[in-house]
């Protein structure tokens, strides 16, 4: 059984960084791909960022492209989302997920999710 457990959300301002991480165990780590999604009230689930298991290829949507970072450290089995100027339409719960070995942005490629972490962007 794989689980991931995010952690590093809060309420922030308009411009300032965050850095989420996301902490798995369950199977080898360094061999798949890590992925963050992210879903805002009435919205719909979006993809973020991903990085591949062997090369560590990074793959960003539009939207974050120049701001946010992801990254991992496969000693502690831990990925890593750094977001830079934030801003209000960032607001959503942030969730990881363990996917194939691959780099991917697609959801159903993705096997296990965490449960979510909150990030609040005021204006």
């Amino acid at each position: 059984q794989v689980q991931l457990v995010e952690s590093g959300g809060g309420l922030v301002q308009a411009g300032d960084s965050l850095r989420l991480s996301c902490a798995a165990s369950g199977r080898t780590f360094s061999s798949y791909s890590m992925g963050w999604f992210r879903q805002a009230p009435g919205k719909e689930h979006e993809f973020v960022a991903a990085i591949s298991g062997g090369t560590g290829t990074t793959y960003y949507a539009d939207s974050v492209k120049g701001r946010f970072t992801i990254s991992r450290d496969n000693a502690k089995n831990t990925v890593y989302l750094q977001m830079n100027s934030l801003k209000p339409e960032d607001t959503a719960v942030y969730y990881c997920a363990q996917g194939p070995r691959g780099i991917s942005p697609r959801t159903a490629q993705y096997d296990y999710w965490g449960q979510g972490t909150q990030v609040t962007v005021s204006s």
